[in-house]
């Protein structure tokens, strides 16, 4: 097998190869360092590559395969974390020129995770600074370039994964999703993305945005992959005080169960008022695929999704102001200049408009679980335009014009809200051949039931095997 069918297997296919011992992690590690070496300097999606440390891990599981001792479907495989993940011993820099030279003495629980599955860290990547913005265009580092089209952006703020999963650096990744941060670039990069239930997955040791938004999550080329990382890193974690307390589940056990008797609504408020008319059509679409499946699709109201963007804002950008407090005060001119203006903004809300947009999130809470009495997932579109061009500031859509920063994170937001099972997979291409995705959406804990809803409709279309040109 060439090296480019190697980079481009599945997680779940590699596995079983590896199990049969008819793959070796070396040669697998191999293949994706090449895969780096005549890619990266096109998309720019590593801050820190381990190459070495990769070939002496792909050695050591390669023994330990050898010798009888398969840990599971992790095991050899190359993965990449975002560059917020604490790894002890190695540079962790948020994608900033503040923390760039900070090095951890502990590994993030996730990191903790990937290393007891046998799963062989790549490398740290891209991201837009301090994962504040949905773009991955970073002043400190350069921006991370989209597979479809090196001139356009990959989304953020978990970029640099986006591209590396859907470029074949790397089999599978970890981004964090506060406002869409896995789902955007998993939209933009035409691969699947989830959003975990928040506190399903532990967040020590993940350099924190918004406490009570932030999440956590796989980001890979199949469905099934992000099940089989689901079931590494989901888990109660006594060090994260927002981690819940739940039984380990296997999240890939279910997946070929169907969605026939499901239940979905397709919000009409808020996700398509300022939307492109292709991708509109492809969710459209990716409906009818899911009716065709036996799911029970219709039209569903739910107005209070409108309140989604100020409530959102409000808790995000105040929340990010009090952890970057210090760098307000005391470094301004070494954040870049988007950052800097969005953490000015959280800084200058007032005490009183945190609180009204917390209880506000009560209410929108409500509203959105008495709509889930009566559906059991929502259907929408994870990003309004395909990725726009990197120098683009405004960007047509809608009969308007809408800045590129604010459209970007404008449809994924509603489910950082709710805290609920989110995941993005791709529905098809705009006409200039970037990638649209759909996000499927359930209740609380019920991540199993999303990616059962998502594994269906992936393995009723190809929109997943479709390759990027580079």
């Amino acid at each position: 097998m060439s090296s480019k069918e190697l980079h481009y297997l599945s997680i779940a296919e590699a596995a079983q190869r590896i199990a049969a011992k008819e793959l070796s992690p070396v040669e697998l590690v191999e293949a994706h360092l090449e895969r780096i070496a005549e890619t990266a300097e096109k998309l720019n999606t590593f801050v820190t590559l381990l190459a070495d440390e990769a070939r002496e891990a792909a050695r050591k599981a390669e023994a330990e395969i050898q010798g009888g001792g398969y840990r599971g479907p992790l095991h050899g495989i190359p993965v990449g974390l975002k560059d917020l993940y604490y790894t002890r011993g190695i540079r962790t820099t948020m994608g900033s020129k503040i923390m760039g030279d900070f090095v951890p003495d502990y590994d993030a629980a996730v990191t903790e995770s990937f290393h007891q599955a046998g799963a062989i860290l790549m490398g740290k990547l891209q991201m837009h600074e301090f994962a504040l913005g949905g773009t991955s265009e970073n002043p400190h580092y350069g921006a991370a370039r989209n597979p479809w089209n090196v001139d356009r952006i990959t989304g953020g703020s978990s970029g640099g994964s986006g591209a590396a999963v859907a470029s074949g650096q790397c089999m599978g990744a970890l981004g964090s999703d506060t406002g869409g941060s896995v789902r955007i670039p998993a939209g933009a990069c035409g691969i699947v993305g989830l959003k975990p239930t928040y506190g399903l997955v532990s967040r020590h040791g993940v350099f924190p945005l918004s406490h009570s938004l932030d999440t956590v999550g796989p980001m890979t080329r199949t469905v099934r992959d992000a099940a089989i990382i689901m079931n590494a890193i989901a888990g109660h974690d006594a060090r994260d005080s927002s981690s819940a307390n739940r039984p380990k589940e296997d999240y890939t056990a279910g997946l070929d169960e169907g969605v026939r008797g499901l239940r979905v609504g397709v919000p009409q408020e808020y996700f398509y008022e300022v939307i492109d008319d292709e991708v509109a059509d492809a969710v459209k679409a990716a409906a009818a695929v899911l009716e065709g499946l036996g799911a029970s699709v219709e039209d569903a109201s739910i107005p209070i999704l409108d309140q989604s963007i100020p409530i959102s804002g409000a808790l995000l950008l105040a929340e990010a102001a009090e952890v970057h407090m210090d760098n307000l005060r005391h470094r301004p001119d070494d954040l870049g200049a988007d950052v800097r203006a969005r953490l000015q903004v959280g800084a200058a809300t007032l005490a009183t408009d945190y609180i009204k947009a917390q209880r506000a999130r009560v209410v929108f809470n409500r509203d959105m679980s008495i709509a889930m009495n009566k559906y059991d997932l929502l259907l929408a579109p994870t990003v309004a335009i395909g990725a726009p061009r990197m120098d683009q500031e405004l960007v047509a859509v809608g009969g308007g014009e809408q800045q590129k920063l604010a459209i970007m994170p404008r449809l994924t937001r509603p489910f950082n809200i709710t805290g609920t099972p989110t995941v993005s997979v791709p529905c098809g291409f705009t006409s200039d051949g970037m990638p649209i995705g759909i996000q499927l959406s359930g209740r609380v804990f019920e991540d199993a039931l999303v990616l059962r809803a998502a594994q269906a409709y992936e393995n009723a279309t190809e929109w997943h095997t479709r390759r990027p040109p580079i």
